[in-house]
């Protein structure tokens, strides 16, 4: 099944797709927008072009594990875009993606504006592939 993975930001929005049979989550796209209805309305659009199953937000915590402000931010986010595409919404651990992307456009000697303009698809790549992990494990654990 083919699911998209959204790292919301305030300014930049990271989106990745993975392909049907789970394996690899790949960049897709940023979306420069502050307007959450906007936001939503281009991330629907993207999510039936490229005809996704689900969709994987990714989930804010703080170090402790707990949520705040952003979390329950994403959790709106999250509520608003099931609503607007139809699709079903899980939530990924972000804690971290970030700092893991940047890491990654190091080692590929990224910088400057270019880096600016993927690292966060870099992050909603990891999201969408730490999810993959997930469902992977809990299938064998069945």
């Amino acid at each position: 099944m083919k699911i998209l993975a959204v790292d919301l930001g305030k300014a930049r929005t990271g989106l990745a797709v993975c392909d049907e049979g789970e394996l690899l989550a790949s960049p897709l796209t940023v979306i420069y927008e502050h307007n959450a209805e906007k936001l939503c309305a281009k991330i629907t659009e993207l999510a039936a072009e490229n005809r996704v199953k689900m969709v994987v937000v990714g989930l804010p915590r703080n170090m402790d594990g707990s949520e705040g402000e952003s979390a329950q931010n994403a959790r709106a986010f999250g509520a608003r875009l099931e609503e607007a595409s139809g699709l079903p919404i899980a939530f990924g651990d972000e804690r971290g993606t970030t700092i893991t992307a940047h890491n990654y456009l190091n080692v590929t000697g990224t910088r400057g504006k270019k880096r600016k303009a993927v690292v966060d698809a870099v992050a909603a790549t990891i999201i969408l592939q730490d999810y993959l992990e997930y469902r992977k494990n809990q299938k064998n654990k069945d």
